[in-house]
């Protein structure tokens, strides 16, 4: 008993030491780190000064009989956005006009507390729940309990309860939107760094499975990489949506000098694509790879095809010297060689760029999803240069390269799958998947070709006939 008593004893110490030790780490980044401990320190610190001046002007300054109304609206307005804020202030000030409206309606009835109480609160409580008001709905049965509680009904006091509340809004808003208004786009900044890292590393470590012969173990664990990778892409929308939502009716980039532009949606459409067709690639190593036993050379142009589209995923600044350069170009991509073997999937153009001329009709649909997201309410794209940026925030130059080798890689494991027929019953939807993937690189690697109308870019493959 004794025993188990101090084994207790100690993991209580282990986890209060734990949790001081984590609040420790926090104060101390919210004063050394920007970030998102500095961001709540800040946000609380102004709520706490809107209360504190809310309080000034109503109580100590106006000596309003409900002046407690004003600093207990600024409190809860001191959002997480100005937009949100706004919103806040107009759910709680129509919520605290119906509830205060309704007990001073009951009480003028009833004459009596508890009667008035037991005939408003059940009306305020339901009114509390619609979805409408959101988590303000709590504030009409509060306001009024504050009502029958100080037995204030009087057209007088409602008026004060009313004006004191609007007072407190107007503080908490004014506050929160003129005071280091809050921007979040540090989450979606971090996210869309670790799309392309987090694709490029896993498209190597594929590549370095497949070469040294993988377990189905490790071809398991790889699509389940694969899957967190599309879970990124979702963290990344939800990202957006907070992101895009704190730059709405915020003064922060006129008033401060460091506020960043949101940064465009197309790029996030087409990683989302790429992380797509990475799992599908992977879920088709994943489930067959006791019946799937690849030739050596067939092997290493899978894996070759794999490390080149890992080099195209990732940053510039990620990549060896020598991936940056013409220098790692195979012999039948380099310039004077392009003009051979582009019939098949993605190419390298004449100019030594990669473009979308083969693509499949599928390919071009999805192109046109993102055109269509690109494209202004007037029916008119943006320009060239600004599609550029959207799409490629990195360096697209080693992008175009490694495009170039895992073209030239797909098309020499399509050969040797031709070679060994027996393969392509099981080979084909792997060869359909990793064309996918490198279509949608494409896109990013190369945005003005994955931009082009279908009209002028998609040049139907031989013996297939034009889409209309």
């Amino acid at each position: 008993m004794g025993r188990t008593s101090r084994t207790g004893t100690r993991a209580v110490l282990r986890a209060l030491t734990w949790e001081v030790g984590a609040v420790w780490g926090s104060a101390r980044r919210a004063v050394t780190v920007s970030g998102p401990e500095r961001t709540t320190a800040v946000q609380s610190l102004k709520a706490a000064g809107a209360a504190l001046l809310a309080w000034a002007v109503a109580g100590w300054w106006w000596h309003a009989p409900m002046a407690l109304m004003a600093p207990w609206t600024a409190l809860f307005l001191v959002q997480s956005t100005v937009y949100r804020s706004l919103l806040s202030a107009l759910q709680q000030f129509v919520v605290v006009v119906v509830g205060t409206l309704l007990a001073a309606g009951a009480g003028v009835l009833t004459h009596n507390e508890m009667a008035a109480m037991a005939l408003a609160l059940p009306l305020t409580v339901l009114l509390g729940n619609y979805a409408r008001f959101g988590t303000h709905g709590l504030y009409a049965p509060t306001a009024a309990l504050f009502v029958l509680a100080y037995g204030s009904y009087t057209g007088a006091d409602i008026a004060h309860r009313l004006l004191e509340t609007l007072l407190g809004a107007v503080i908490g808003i004014g506050v929160n939107a003129l005071v280091l208004p809050p921007v979040h786009d540090r989450r979606v900044s971090q996210l869309r760094a670790q799309l392309p890292e987090g694709s490029g590393e896993l498209l190597h470590d594929v590549a370095d499975g497949l070469a040294e012969g993988h377990r189905e173990e490790q071809a398991r664990g790889w699509h389940e990489r694969a899957q967190r990778l599309t879970d990124v892409v979702t963290d990344l929308r939800e990202a957006r949506r907070w992101s895009d939502e704190s730059y709405r009716v915020n003064p922060g980039h006129r008033l401060r000098r460091s506020a960043p532009a949101p940064p465009a949606v197309a790029w996030d459409f087409a990683w989302d694509q790429v992380t797509e067709h990475i799992a599908t690639t992977l879920r088709t190593l994943a489930e067959a790879p006791r019946r799937l036993e690849l030739p050596s050379d067939a092997r290493d142009a899978l894996a070759a095809l794999l490390r080149a589209a890992g080099d195209a995923c990732l940053p510039d600044a990620c990549l060896p010297d020598a991936c940056r350069s013409d220098a790692c170009l195979p012999d039948a991509c380099r310039p004077a060689e392009r003009s051979r073997g582009a019939a098949d999937g993605v190419r390298e153009g004449s100019a030594g760029r990669v473009t979308s001329g083969d693509l499949t009709s599928g390919d071009v649909a999805a192109k046109d999803v993102v055109t269509r997201r690109m494209t202004s309410g007037d029916g008119r794209r943006e320009g060239a240069t600004d599609r550029r940026h959207a799409l490629a925030p990195a360096s697209t130059a080693h992008r175009r390269h490694a495009l170039a080798r895992a073209s030239a890689a797909h098309r020499r494991l399509t050969a040797v799958c031709a070679e060994h027929r027996a393969l392509m019953p099981l080979v084909g939807g792997l060869l359909a998947d990793t064309r996918r993937l490198l279509a949608a690189l494409l896109r990013i690697a190369d945005p003005e070709a994955a931009f082009t109308p279908p009209a002028a870019s998609a040049r139907p493959h031989a013996g297939q006939p034009a889409e209309r």
